[in-house]
């Protein structure tokens, strides 16, 4: 499988980083709407990202969910039919959630910098530096180390969790839902 090493960082704004990013960057400005379908997968995680009505792409990936640089190992298979596979693979496996994004994308060198406004979340920066066959981690993460210096991103603003995770985390639970606090009411004598 492809490999490339991750960073994801909630940032202030797309706005403020933008420049920044331009003034360092070989190639983009280049903007993409995602809309990001989930489904039910034991040994990672599998999405179907849409860009339109007739492209898209199934992506396999497998991270850990750790803060800073981290290994991502994936699979991209394209498709001219994305609504067609996401109703097929839904029945198949079931959904997990949705992430829907614009996307700005700039490439420097082998990584591409993504500056995200997330749905329902807010503004992030992510990074993937792109790994060869034979190169090893730690020569990416190096990459992705210069990078984050370079865009002064600090350690707080690291995520270890993808999109899908925060979205579920601002979300109450079914239970809170169902059964919401009593705790503003007197009980009746």
């Amino acid at each position: 499988m492809a490999r490339n090493i991750e960073i994801k960082a909630r940032i202030a704004s797309v706005a403020a980083l933008l420049p920044l990013v331009a003034g360092i960057a070989d190639q983009g400005p280049f903007t993409l709407t995602q809309d990001d379908t989930f489904f039910q997968c034991p040994n990672g995680r599998l999405k179907l990202r849409a860009f339109s009505d007739n492209s898209g792409e199934l992506i396999f990936y497998q991270r850990p969910d750790q803060t800073g640089p981290k290994t991502s190992f994936y699979r991209i298979s394209p498709t001219d039919a994305p609504a067609s596979l996401r109703d097929a693979l839904t029945l198949a496996y079931g959904t997990i959630g949705r992430v829907r994004k614009q996307r700005t994308l700039f490439l420097v060198g082998r990584t591409r910098i993504h500056l995200d406004q997330v749905e329902g979340l807010g503004d992030f920066l992510e990074l993937e530096v792109v790994l060869n066959d034979a190169e090893s981690e730690a020569a990416g993460r190096a990459v992705a180390d210069g990078l984050i210096a370079a865009l002064d991103i600090r350690p707080e603003q690291l995520l270890a969790t993808a999109y899908l995770d925060l979205l579920a985390e601002d979300r109450p639970s079914e239970d809170s839902v169902a059964n919401p606090s009593r705790d503003d009411e007197t009980p009746s004598a």
